[in-house]
């Protein structure tokens, strides 16, 4: 099962540009091997497909992220009670908890960082709740 840390820096860096909005780099992930991410990438900008997507080919911690990373509580509590430690304090960044942020800092996890940053603007620019996930 991939975690968000085990790809290298350039996969990521395409990730956080698909998450922007960016096909180039969307359609770069769907071409070399990393469907999940480009999944993921649109859920974060609220395709119900990918999030189906994710669900059903073993990737549900991706889409309980997706949701934690908004303001869904339940998602956060099932990824804290999978072990998917990791996701659930991206999803806090992403929020724009302090205390996330600073320990992705410390961790030296600056890619990171710039992904919770391009979740947390995504997301602040949209006016309705798509991400509704039974977790």
């Amino acid at each position: 099962m991939n975690q968000l840390y085990d790809y290298p820096v350039k996969i990521l860096l395409a990730f956080e540009m698909a998450i922007s909005g960016k096909t180039d780099f969307l359609n770069w992930l769907l071409d070399n091997g990393y469907p999940e991410l480009a999944a993921l990438a649109n859920a974060i900008r609220g395709d119900v497909n990918a999030i189906n997507w994710l669900s059903a080919n073993g990737f549900r911690h991706y889409a309980a992220f997706d949701a934690a990373s908004v303001d869904d509580d339940k998602a956060m509590t099932w990824l804290e009670r999978h072990n998917f430690g990791f996701l659930a304090i991206l999803a806090k960044a992403s929020r724009g908890n302090e205390n996330a942020l600073k320990w992705l800092k410390e961790n030296n996890l600056e890619v990171f960082i710039r992904i919770a940053f391009r979740i947390r603007t995504f997301t602040e620019g949209q006016t309705f709740d798509y991400h509704r996930m039974p977790f």
